[in-house]
Order: structure tokens, then sequence, then C-alpha cells
């Protein structure tokens, strides 16, 4: 026979299914549904419990049980990677110019007339040929700190090297501090690599640092992931008295610093990295991804001299080395102004695509640096970011909850916004729908 509680599940996912309870409503505390279905407190729990499971509700500390738009992938984030045709995508950035196509061919048919072509069929060394580690750490030099181009490995985009800093670095079970919103892509290397992330709380200006230092008092944190320049999602930029203050919480606590730069080249004036700060600690990773282009996948892993060799273990057990026609090209762009001049041009782009949410979004409260390519928009209280989700979804608009990005149970209502992936105009009109359906949202 049927356990009591089962049939309240079921009961309840039914009528979820059916639409008989839209997303969105609000169901009875665990002490109601107790007492109106003659359960002790602990079922009523276990049944809130079995349907947020089921991904057909989210429980908020503070708010309450809702029920979840089941009509979208969870989050809509990070595990959402295929877009319809029809769609705009404002949920991933893949930021590119009109001239980089013949870029691409003249770099090609350079490429195929050298004399060396028989050298791209060839393994090179684990952590890249060192003359073009060489030209990847002069480039590197110009965001204010100056690597030895010895401790340069040259990887598959900045999220494998992610991926080797955690599968080199770090071990099942490791406590690894990150800021309550952070990279969804580090949370899925934390799940498969089973590290214990713990959230750090959010200031309008950076993490709390307090916080931290008071983590690492009760807990034996291992490493802490951060993104001091451009944070992704709330797009802040670190003080140099912040990053000397983080600095001085990992050397007193024995920390690794993972230090995420994959939009650093945006903010023109930033202060040095933390890994100009801490250099024997630090694990400064970046790519070619948002300044060049998403499909060439080279990235650059620079770390300390002590950690090279493990490093250098996880490029080979994960890809042996990056494609020599990928770290060429991306090489031949860098000495001769290529990747400056896209950067430069992308910068500008990235301010223009910025003056236009403010034009249009200007009432709304939303969070952005006036150089990144996304932005947060924090919801009302009372508004459902999955509901907004799925409008905007109907109007053939993607963007994401805050599901992907938030470490702890209790998830904001809000929508991130990248602003990167389409033609300015159509981005306009998308944002004028955002505007316009956020205001429905708020007022229902």
């Amino acid at each position: 026979m049927k356990a009591r509680y089962k049939t309240i599940v079921d009961d309840y996912a039914q009528a979820i299914r059916s639409g008989k309870l839209p997303a969105g409503t609000r169901l009875a505390t665990h002490r109601r549904l107790a007492s109106e279905e003659h359960i002790s407190l602990a079922t009523a729990t276990r049944v809130y419990a079995e349907l947020e499971a089921m991904g057909l509700v989210s429980g908020e500390t503070g708010r309450g049980t809702f029920v979840r738009e089941i009509s979208l992938p969870a989050g809509h984030g990070i595990d959402q990677l295929a877009v319809a045709t029809d769609v705009i995508d404002l949920n991933f950035n893949y930021p590119s110019l009109p001239v980089q196509g013949e870029l691409l061919r003249d770099a090609l048919k350079q490429m195929s007339s050298a004399g060396n072509i028989e050298s791209h069929l060839r393994y090179l060394p684990h952590a890249g040929r060192l003359s073009e580690r060489k030209i990847v750490a002069r480039h590197l030099a110009g965001y204010g700190f100056s690597p030895d181009a010895e401790n340069v490995l040259i990887v598959n985009g900045a999220q494998h090297g992610l991926a080797i800093t955690v599968m080199g670095l770090l071990r099942p079970g490791d406590v690894v501090a990150v800021d309550a919103l952070t990279y969804p892509g580090f949370r899925v290397l934390a799940s498969f690599y089973h590290l214990e992330l713990v959230a750090i709380p959010c200031h309008a200006d950076g993490p709390d640092l307090d916080a931290l230092r008071q983590l690492c008092q009760k807990r034996l944190v291992r490493a802490i992931y951060t993104m001091p320049t451009l944070h992704n999602p709330l797009s802040w930029v670190l003080s140099r008295a912040q990053r000397k203050a983080l600095v001085e919480i990992a050397r007193q606590h024995d920390l690794l610093i993972i230090e995420d730069a994959a939009y650093a080249w945006l903010a023109r004036r930033s202060p040095p990295p933390v890994a100009f700060y801490a250099p024997e600690r630090t694990v400064y990773v970046t790519g070619f991804s948002k300044n060049v282009a998403t499909g060439l996948r080279v990235g650059a892993v620079i770390g300390p001299a002590q950690h090279r060799a493990a490093l250098e273990r996880a490029v080979r057990a994960t890809t042996w080395n990056t494609a020599s026609l990928m770290t060429t090209l991306i090489c031949g762009w860098i000495q001769d102004g290529t990747v400056s001049r896209l950067e430069t041009l992308k910068r500008r782009d990235a301010r223009m695509r910025q003056l236009a949410a403010r034009e249009i979004l200007g009432a709304l409260p939303y969070i952005a640096h006036p150089a990144s390519y996304f932005l947060w928009l924090p919801l009302e209280e009372e508004s459902r970011a999955d509901r907004l989700v799925k409008m905007l979804m109907d109007s053939h608009i993607s963007v994401s909850t805050a599901e992907p990005f938030c470490i702890s149970s209790n998830v904001p209502q809000a929508i991130r916004i990248a602003l990167g992936s389409v033609p300015i105009d159509i981005l306009r009109d998308a944002l004028l729908k955002v505007r316009e359906l956020v205001g429905l949202e708020q007022y229902r």
C-alpha cells in the first residue's frame, strides 16, 4: 500500500503539471499542510522536499514554498546550451564583430602557406610551445602584472583552465569559498569533483571579506574562487585595498586563490590582478573566447612554479595539449596587434550596449558595469523570476534566472541578461520587451 505522504506528493505533482497550481503559486506553510492533511510536521516537510527534488517547487527561506515554472529547464542557465534559431539569446555571451570572419580567412591562408605546416600534425608540449607561452605572457603583461613564461600553460579556453586547476590542485571534499552569486561553470566543476562550495555574502562592491575571515576561522577552507575584475554576474571591480585584504586572508589561512579573469580585459583602468599581489598562491585563469572568439578554444593558466607539474599532468590527462592550429592563430594575432584591436573594438561595443540598456531599462534597479557585456536585474520581493523567464521565452527571448549562479539554497528573484550575442537593433527590441514584461510581473 502506498504511504499516505506519497499520495499527497502525487496529488500536488498532478495539480502542478496540469496547471491547476500555476507557476508562482505560494503553497501552504509546512504547519498548515500538516494540519490540513492530518500529518506530522516532519511528514509535511518531507512532502515539500520530494516536490522540490522533482523540480516542481522551490523553497525560499523567509518567503515560503512556490510552484516553479516547469516548462523551462531548471535555472535556464549553464545547462541550457542549445537555443532555437528563432530565439533572441540574452542568456550566453559570444560577442563577435563583422570583420572577424575575414580576419579568420586571411589568417588561415597565411598559416596554409607557412613552411612549418606539418608541425600542426604533431603533439605539442603539454603546456604549449615555450615560444608561444612567451607571447601570451607578454600579452598578459598589459593587464597589470608580468608572468614568467615558464609558469604559463596554454589551455583549451578558460573553462578548461578552471578544470585543470581543480583537477590538479584540489581533492574531493575540499572546502572552497566562493561568492554567494558566482560563475555557473565553476559550480558545475565543483559538482563533478565533489568540492564543497561555501558562500561568501555579497556586498554591492564585492564579497564580504569579514565573513570570509570568520568562515576561515570556523572551517578548514582550502581555496577561494574569485572574479575580482568584472565579476560575473554582479559586475564589480574590486579596489586595490580589497585585493590586498583578500590576499592577507589567504596568506593567514594558507588558501589557494583561483582568479578567474575571463572578462577582466574589458575594464581598462582596474587595479592589478590578485596574482600580482600573491603570485606564490594564485592561479590566474583567462581565455580568448570573449575578446577574440568563442569558437577558438584557447586560454591560459598562470600558476606558481611549485604547482606547474600538477597542472601539466591535468592538461595531459584531459587534452594532452591545446591544438597547435589554434595556438598559432591566436599568437599570430597577438603579435600583429589583431587581439589588441579586437579588444578595443569590443570594449567600445560593450559600452554602446550598456548605454542602450541604460536608456531602455533606466528606471529599473539593475546592476552593471559600464564596460561589461551583461547585467543583473533584481526583481521586486513578490515577483517570480521563473515566471518572468517563461513570459520572455514565450516572446522568443532567452535569459537566465539567478539559480545557476546561486550557491545558497535561498535563490534571489533576479534575472541575468547577456548583452553581447545579438545585433544592437535586436538587442534594443529585446530590452524593450524585458522592460514591458518586468513591469507586468511586478504589478501582478
